[in-house]
């Protein structure tokens, strides 16, 4: 991938870091905070490929898929049927199922897709 649009995406990924830190206890974190992780695992995702975006949405519909997986423990049960007791793994794993939560990855990948489809069109239009 073009290296300045990696450089973008990692400043992307460091600014979202740290919005989710700065505001971990917020109304950010309540309202945002499900949106704002899959747009930083894009993010991140972008940084590091260095695959171009060459097979459409893969990549949004993969961490989406993660997303819902991730709720899905959620619902099981997984931290406490796992004994998980740390505190940081359990705020990063989550403890309760929601089904806004479910939409608002769905909302946070949105704008993951529209990149998506913007870094292909530019990579098409950049070999014509």
């Amino acid at each position: 991938m073009n290296r300045r649009i990696r450089i973008i995406m990692g400043i992307a990924s460091a600014i979202l870091f740290g919005i989710e830190i700065l505001f971990a206890h917020g109304w950010v974190r309540l309202q945002l905070g499900d949106v704002l992780v899959v747009i930083l695992i894009y993010t991140i995702c972008r940084t590091v490929s260095p695959e171009k975006p060459r097979y459409g949405l893969l990549l949004p519909v993969c961490i989406l898929l993660f997303a819902f997986c991730v709720e899905f423990l959620q619902l099981w049960g997984f931290c406490d049927k796992m004994h998980i007791t740390n505190r940081l793994l359990r705020i990063i794993i989550g403890t309760g199922y929601s089904n806004a939560d479910m939409l608002s990855y769905t909302l946070g990948i949105l704008p993951c897709a529209a990149c998506e489809y913007i870094l292909r069109h530019l990579k098409q239009k950049r070999s014509e």
